[in-house]
């Protein structure tokens, strides 16, 4: 052996990464379940099924190609490492760059080389180039920069029928009486049973674990549900829990499939016919826009950008999230049951719903980001960080957002249908049976009506508190529903 070769969790592909160049004859392939991953922090067990069932089976395929493997389980990835270079001795380690400024900096200290990371359509200096030009990071600037550059649904510098961005064709209410095409259902085999076994539970044919099963999602999504993503992407519905979503941010995020892959099949799908431009550029723009621009901002801001919390948020994290049993709120009750089944749900839910409602109430943004990392399935630091931080609950105070994603319960009313089952009315302010999202709507927007009196973008919804006829009553309504809360009994 001439060098070992450590593979992360999140480096899944055996044609990217310190794997490109790889030879089996000399390279020593060394991944490492450390207890660090599955012990000490509440994880969604299904979120830890699949991150570790994948890096099982892929070791498996990298023995079946001939390589020498190694699968360690060790307190802590440093530890699993020392064992290997104990039974090695004087071998180098490589790794493509790390996905976490914590990882990056505990191999660069251990003496492990890296190599650029090229899980990602723009690398980490050509972002910071990017960045360095910019008086504000406008993810739309930077996505439109992505198109050109990727020469993606482009003529020349001008976009695909005139239009770089779709949005406002693709925010649809769920339709009424129309049946979804079904999602697929995986097979498990015996790795996928050892791991469930190891964690306690019955294995999640939601999420296939292989190489093979991502690539058979994809397909699905291309075939049966592509052609109806667009319009229908903000929607939220307890009649399904997928809708048309591609369910592919696991597999691209863990590295099952590789971004430049979905690109080209679904751009070939789109060259063939009967796609909507709204649909697969609302597709592209999740990849090569939103996925590229937070994995940038997340290695521009720095380590130190997580710690912020510029709207001073100290409340405790809600009982509600740990136990949807604990609020009568009909959409939080849903979405928090279905991440505990499947350790999923779409970017509306998180943002509009569950992220919404930490930043009306308070809620300490670092607990608050450490309970979004815990729970889903394609969570990893660079995700969550820049989304968490940066765009759920504005605790940057607009470095990435120019205005908080504030909302009240009409939005949920209107791009769901959470309410019509609900025992609070999204239109009042006030009373017992005001939803929650209204009446701390407001009381949010009182309570930091100096901080965002100088954002333009807020001015509209500042007007409206000087329509407001009965401040006092909504004011100790917010302070009871807050308390409410907090007792985990509204």
């Amino acid at each position: 052996m001439k060098r070992i070769i450590y593979i992360p969790f999140d480096h899944l592909h055996r044609e990217y990464g310190a794997l490109k160049n790889s030879d089996p004859k000399g390279d020593l392939i060394v991944l490492v379940e450390s207890a660090r991953m599955t012990t000490g922090e509440n994880w969604n067990k299904v979120r830890l099924y699949f991150l570790i069932s994948s890096a099982r089976h892929f070791a498996k395929a990298l023995e079946a190609e001939g390589f020498s493997v190694e699968y360690i389980k060790a307190p802590t990835t440093i530890d699993g490492l020392s064992k290997t270079q104990q039974k090695y001795p004087g071998l180098p380690i490589v790794c493509a760059e790390p996905s976490s400024h914590r990882q990056y900096q505990s191999l660069k200290d251990f003496g492990v080389e890296f190599v650029e990371n090229d899980f990602f359509l723009t690398t980490r200096k050509h972002f910071a180039i990017w960045a360095e030009k910019q008086k504000s990071y406008l993810m739309e600037s930077f996505y439109r920069a992505q198109r050109i550059r990727l020469d993606i649904l482009v003529e020349g510098k001008d976009p695909v029928d005139g239009q770089w961005n779709f949005d406002k064709e693709n925010r649809l209410p769920p339709a009424k009486g129309y049946t979804y095409p079904p999602y697929l259902v995986h097979e498990v085999d015996e790795i996928d049973r050892e791991v469930a076994k190891e964690l306690g539970i019955e294995p999640c044919g939601d999420w296939a674990t292989t190489r093979a099963g991502a690539l058979k999602q994809l397909m699905n999504f291309l075939d049966n549900h592509f052609a109806r993503f667009g319009p229908y992407e903000d929607a939220m519905t307890t009649e399904n829990w997928a809708l048309h979503h591609s369910l592919l941010s696991p597999y691209i995020n863990n590295n099952l499939l590789h971004p430049s892959e979905v690109v080209d099949a679904a751009l070939k799908k789109f060259e063939e016919g009967n796609i909507p431009i709204e649909c697969v550029e609302g597709f592209i723009r999740q990849i090569i826009g939103w996925r590229e621009y937070v994995n940038g901002m997340y290695w521009h801001l720095g380590p130190e950008y997580k710690e912020l919390n510029e709207l001073g948020a100290t409340r405790k994290l809600l009982p509600l999230f740990h136990d949807y049993t604990k609020t009568e709120m009909n959409c939080v009750k849903h979405i928090v049951g279905e991440i505990e089944e499947r350790a999923w749900v779409h970017h509306i839910p998180r943002l509009m719903v569950l992220s919404n409602l930490a930043l009306l109430t308070g809620v300490n943004p670092a607990e608050f980001l450490q309970w979004m990392r815990e729970e889903f399935i394609d969570a990893s630091d660079w995700v969550m960080v820049p989304n968490v931080i940066g765009m759920g609950v504005h605790a940057d105070g607009g470095r990435m957002m120019t205005k908080p994603y504030a909302a009240g319960g009409a939005y949920i009313s209107r791009m769901s249908n959470y309410c019509k089952s609900c025992k609070f009315d999204p239109k009042k302010r006030v009373g017992d049976d005001a939803c929650p999202f209204t009446t701390l709507y407001w009381d949010f927007l009182i309570r930091h009506r100096e901080e965002f009196s100088g954002n333009h973008r807020m001015a509209q919804q500042l007007a409206g508190i000087n329509r407001l006829t009965h401040l006092p009553e909504l004011r100790l309504r917010a302070q009871e529903v807050l308390g409410l809360l907090e007792a985990g009994k509204i």
